[in-house]
């Protein structure tokens, strides 16, 4: 592995807010390693914190406001779907640190507003303001053109008081935000000293995390041994996605002085899993989800870390995955979700 004090001379430059418990767990899942016949190891950044409902943005939120304090923001404003995590954790983040948050929340299924669930329940008792932005007509593209440009308008409005606004973008996916996940592998290999890891497989939307895991892949595998990170889509992406992905992990190795670069044939993506399109439940996601909690008593969401897993376990079924490898599967977190709308939990039961 290569040496933090030669290749990472700025690390410590980068404003960073302490926010997460790290580093995360890595356990082995004894039970269904023999059922699978690999060695699956589970990253728990579904216990990321600060709360029981945390995931894994906070790796990104702690250097997204580490950058949004030192520019002195007292107003954070980010977007997402309904039940974004990313939204309600930035929420969480932001009352840690005493800033005010704005959530533009695009209508991809539509909550009941007498009765809010999930992360927009959580969104409500964190005090974040929410403003719902209609997919209705709109495409997701359209939607996140049309929440930016209400978002400036606000910004403007605010400074013109007096405030000082610091904007995240769609789940955090700046280059400063996978910073977080570059960071996040090398946690991996650190604690994971004496297995040579085949495969990192993680469910993957807007790209940030994707972005920071082949970095750091890139940076921090065993020098005798390449990881490889198996991204699964759960939403449609045009392949111009996966070269912003590329320019996203690559700026983030800027950020950390690290000279590592990576290309389109780092990646791996995959668009097989996500069913039907976001936030709808897929009969193997529903599967994996059951299969997950009553072979090892760990519950994942049937938004993300569900799809992410069932494409895991189709990847093991048709060898893709060989027997024997050392896989790890990155538990992002998102729990909540299993107490959203029906349209978005689905028959899992």
């Amino acid at each position: 592995m290569k040496g933090i004090d030669k290749d990472m001379k700025n690390y410590k430059q980068l404003p960073k807010e302490k926010l997460g418990f790290f580093p995360t767990p890595v356990h082995r899942l004894d039970r269904l390693s023999a059922q699978l016949g690999i060695n699956l190891y589970l990253k728990r950044d579904d216990f990321t914190g600060p709360n029981l409902f945390g995931g894994n943005k906070i790796r990104k939120l702690e250097y997204l406001l580490g950058d949004a304090c030192q520019k002195g923001a007292d107003t954070v404003i980010t977007f997402g779907a309904t039940q974004s995590n990313h939204a309600m954790e930035t929420a969480v983040a932001a009352n840690r640190l005493g800033l005010d948050t704005i959530l533009y929340l695009e209508t991809i299924t539509p909550n009941d507003q007498q009765d809010d669930r999930a992360n927009v329940l959580l969104d409500k008792i964190l005090g974040a303001r929410i403003h719902y932005v209609s997919m209705e007509g709109r495409t997701e593209a359209q939607a996140d053109e049309i929440s930016m440009q209400l978002a400036l308008a606000e910004k403007e409005r605010l400074e013109a008081q007096g405030h000082h606004v610091y904007i995240i973008p769609v789940g955090g996916a700046t280059p400063i935000g996978s910073v977080g996940f570059v960071l996040g592998f090398k946690e991996l290999v650190e604690q994971l000293q004496n297995v040579d890891v085949d495969y990192v497989v993680h469910g993957s939307g807007t790209g940030g995390t994707a972005a920071g895991l082949i970095a750091g892949a890139k940076a921090f595998s065993k020098r005798s041994h390449k990881t490889q990170i198996l991204s699964i889509n759960v939403s449609p992406k045009p392949e111009s996605h996966y070269q912003k992905v590329v320019d996203l992990g690559n700026n983030a190795l800027d950020l950390l002085g690290l000279e590592d670069r990576i290309s389109l044939a780092d990646t791996h993506f995959d668009q097989s899993y996500f069913g039907e399109g976001y936030e709808i439940p897929s009969k193997a996601g529903s599967s994996a989800i059951r299969l997950l909690a009553r072979t090892e008593g760990i519950l994942i969401d049937p938004v993300y870390t569900g799809k992410a897993f069932a494409g895991l376990l189709d990847y093991v079924k048709n060898g893709k995955i060989k027997a024997g490898s050392n896989v790890v599967f990155w538990h992002t977190g998102g729990v909540s979700a299993l107490f959203a709308e029906h349209k978005i939990v689905g028959k899992i039961e």
